[in-house]
């Protein structure tokens, strides 16, 4: 699984992990659907909002493994 870095895009981020919208705003970073999410990465929109970047990759890794882990398990239980 490829893991989610500071230098993604936040935009980047969102459309592949669209589950990882909760973790956006958990962490107070409200304006994911902001035209600069399209252009910053995630540490500079993380950075520019006061927030903990290496805590919000972690929370969004976090996120994606415990999401691919539910589909392994719902697709063994097919």
């Amino acid at each position: 699984m490829k893991k989610i870095t500071k230098e993604m895009s936040i935009r980047e981020i969102l459309n592949k992990y669209p589950e990882t919208f909760e973790v956006f705003v958990k962490h107070g970073l409200h304006c994911v659907g902001c035209a600069m999410a399209h252009y910053e990465n995630l540490e500079q929109g993380a950075e520019a909002h006061g927030i903990d970047v290496p805590k919000l990759v972690d929370d969004l890794n976090k996120k994606i493994g415990s999401s691919a882990e539910k589909k392994k398990s719902a697709e063994k239980k097919k």
